[in-house]
């Protein structure tokens, strides 16, 4: 155990990062993610493949990973020969066997092989046949060091006083709360941020807002965060092909579109203005660009015929969807939202419904809210069952900096500054532990607080 833990602590500085076959079909992105330094204990290390599956390996193979991963990025970008990579795996053994002198090549050869093939089964989807037990990110919790994904609201819903979203949501959770409103950081601040969270070994980031396509330089603050698996949270308006073509030069990975109803005076219903052709013509835009792309719907009565919403994107081409209930802060608190939520059952049948037309259709989708639909309901219709993410899976930065348990919880005090405080001591703060904590129970329930006291927000 000696050698691995000194070689723990000369070499797992921070995530180890490399993507494979970055310029064709099927690319790969895998982040590393060390665990918490413990002495005498050995701690499985996380991998995460294209921001979005988490892996568990052993030390043994986390070493290995980490000497290949280092050997591949040192070799670049040109092309890999049969030679070339025999002289990687050289290289990557021989640091290897500093660590495990007795280990064969062919050992080692044999594990990378399977390591590997195990990564591009997970990233097509495929489920995967592995002696490593399962482990969730509520177990892993006390080993980690900072949130797998960090959502940075670029944007705020307001500037010098007035609107600043180019729509008014009807159940947009960050109206009127107050570290949503907040003077938004500069184009240099931001680019502090996204360093200081890379070196806090955090391998995702969402540009979310407000509406993060109000800022002019979007595509720069994405392109400096090229390390990262990137995501954009847009409601589609300003997806013009200039910017799509933009985003896709600064290397963003995927982009969440937010579209209510395939019914165009319910969707500007929903988003309080007349942009449904826009958001419509962004898809298209976003498809046209091949950009990775999901529709994301919060659903209520007013658009709970999903199935007609989910038959119209198919027949735009789209495969992945999310939709989620109501996310009960800001305006979605207001009695003109309150009378379009949905009860459970209601919600489950809407969700029933969607899922069996997905299925039938090559479609792909999600549900995000905890709590609204029972744990043995979703596992029957396949779907996976959400947990409170906050201060465990996922944390958020607002407008001027401040951090936050996620994007949703902008009511309270800020549990630190990025650019003022020392990331351990968020981390470690008694208020995300005690969130963290509540979190890695995976009770699927939603923590936001109303007035002091916990309660579901879905």
């Amino acid at each position: 155990m000696l050698n691995q833990k000194l070689y723990e602590l000369m070499n797992w500085k921070g995530v180890l990062h490399t993507t494979w076959n970055p310029d064709g079909p099927g690319v790969i992105r895998i982040h590393l993610i060390p665990p918490k330094f413990v002495p005498f204990k050995t701690v499985e290390t996380m991998v995460i493949i294209n921001g979005q599956d988490i892996f568990p390996v052993n030390e043994s193979w986390a070493i290995l990973l980490s000497e290949y991963i280092k050997n591949v990025n040192a070799f670049g970008d040109k092309p890999m020969s049969d030679e070339d990579l025999d002289g990687i795996l050289s290289s990557t053994f021989a640091g290897v066997k500093k660590v495990f002198p007795r280990v064969a090549d062919d050992v080692l050869r044999d594990d990378l092989d399977c390591m590997i093939g195990i990564f591009e089964a997970i990233a097509r989807g495929e489920v995967v046949e592995s002696d490593k037990k399962p482990i969730t990110i509520g177990e892993y919790a006390p080993y980690m060091t900072a949130p797998h994904r960090m959502d940075l609201m670029v944007s705020a819903m307001t500037r010098e006083g007035k609107w600043h979203c180019n729509q008014k949501c009807l159940h947009c959770y960050a109206a009127d709360q107050k570290l949503a409103d907040e003077k938004e950081l500069s184009t240099e601040e931001w680019k502090t941020v996204i360093k200081t969270l890379q070196k806090a070994k955090i391998s995702q980031l969402t540009f979310t807002g407000g509406e993060p396509t109000m800022r002019e330089d979007l595509p720069e603050l994405i392109k400096s965060a090229r390390w990262f698996v990137t995501r954009l949270n847009t409601n589609g308006v300003k997806m013009t092909p200039e910017l799509c073509s933009k985003l896709r030069e600064a290397d963003l990975d995927s982009v969440q579109i937010t579209f209510y109803s395939s019914d165009k005076d319910i969707h500007n219903k929903l988003v309080g203005a007349d942009n449904y052709d826009k958001t419509v013509e962004g898809i298209r835009n976003t498809i046209a660009a091949g950009l990775n792309m999901s529709i994301n719907t919060p659903l209520c009565t007013l658009n709970r015929d999903y199935k007609k919403t989910l038959e119209f994107l198919h027949d735009m081409g789209v495969i992945y969807v999310t939709c989620s209930g109501l996310i009960l802060t800001g305006n979605a608190t207001e009695d003109a939202s309150v009378k379009t939520q949905l009860t459970n059952e209601e919600l489950y049948d809407v969700l029933k419904e969607a899922v069996d037309y997905a299925y039938a259709n090559d479609m792909e989708i999600s549900f995000t809210s905890p709590g609204w639909i029972e744990e043995e309901k979703l596992q029957k219709m396949g779907l996976t069952v959400p947990s409170c993410g906050a201060c465990l899976s996922n944390m958020a930065v607002t407008p001027s900096g401040n951090v936050v348990p996620c994007q949703s919880w902008l009511s309270e005090e800020p549990l630190g500054n990025v650019l003022k405080d020392d990331w351990k001591s968020i981390w470690n703060s008694d208020a995300c532990k005690k969130t963290r904590d509540i979190s890695a129970k995976m009770d699927q329930k939603c923590q936001l607080r109303t007035k002091g006291e916990e309660k579901n927000c879905y």
